[in-house]
């Protein structure tokens, strides 16, 4: 199966069109979608989306450009709908290091606790790993959780198995689409392809031939196309592992 593990279906970019945008995307192959939430405000819509369309799942957290705004109210909420049992996981959650009108300690803190609820839990963590990811790696061996995915890495090959022994996959899309994306392209084409998930980030990360333009869900299928060109084997290869590394690491109860 060819799943998106990483798509913002609740996104206003999608308002206007949103059934048909899933329906191409159906069509085309791509068989589940997973959609983090990224604030509290989120954790309705994607959940409304889970219980709407039977090949979407969704995960809670608060992004780490989100926590600005957020109030430990909001830890309470997300701990009580993760005791509910529908969420894959904890998600998006983690450090973002590029932006940097943040405040880095209110991110730390905010990541901390939702590490600590997803072990609470038991729930694999959805991560967003930007320009922090040995910050992010040190947490996850203070606070062990079981695994999860690394959202849209871009690390080097020791980050990437250090993640690979701690039980997480890591996400390839967009950014793998263009030529200039060297380490990215190599990490793809020599990294374990069990360690490897598919996602497009959809609207953001557009791939090489939509720059400027809004991402959707129907670009997986190229993307897979993509990686099994930069590894010299078949796509239907590329769908089955990376379809099955999804569901092995993500907690698909519903």
């Amino acid at each position: 199966m060819l799943i998106d593990t990483h798509i913002h279906l609740d996104a206003a970019e999608f308002d206007a069109d949103r059934p048909w945008l899933i329906e191409t995307a159906r069509k085309a192959g791509v068989g589940g979608f997973v959609v983090p939430a990224v604030d509290r405000a989120s954790f309705d819509a994607v959940s409304s989306l889970a219980s709407a369309h039977e090949d979407v799942c969704f995960a809670l957290g608060i992004h780490p450009l989100y926590v600005m705004q957020a109030q430990e109210a909001d830890l309470e909420l997300l701990d009580f709908r993760l005791g509910e049992g529908r969420a894959v996981a904890v998600g998006e959650i983690g450090l973002d290091h590029f932006v940097t009108d943040i405040d880095p300690a209110r991110q730390l803190a905010f990541f901390v606790a939702q590490l600590k609820l997803a072990r609470r839990h038991d729930l694999p963590v959805i991560l967003h790993v930007r320009r922090a990811i040995d910050p992010i790696l040190k947490q996850l061996r203070r606070i062990g959780v079981k695994g999860g995915i690394a959202h849209a890495f871009n690390g080097s090959l020791q980050q990437a198995r250090i993640f690979m022994d701690l039980g997480f996959k890591l996400g390839f899309g967009g950014a793998m689409t263009f030529d200039g994306s060297t380490r990215i392209r190599a990490l793809a084409a020599t990294l374990p392809l069990e360690a490897i998930v598919l996602e497009t980030d959809a609207p953001d990360i557009p791939p090489v031939w939509a720059q400027g333009q809004r991402n959707e869900p129907v670009n997986l299928v190229r993307y897979a196309e993509i990686l099994a060109g930069l590894r010299g084997i078949d796509v239907a290869e590329v769908i089955a592992t990376t379809g099955r590394n999804a569901l092995d690491v993500l907690d698909w109860r519903r």
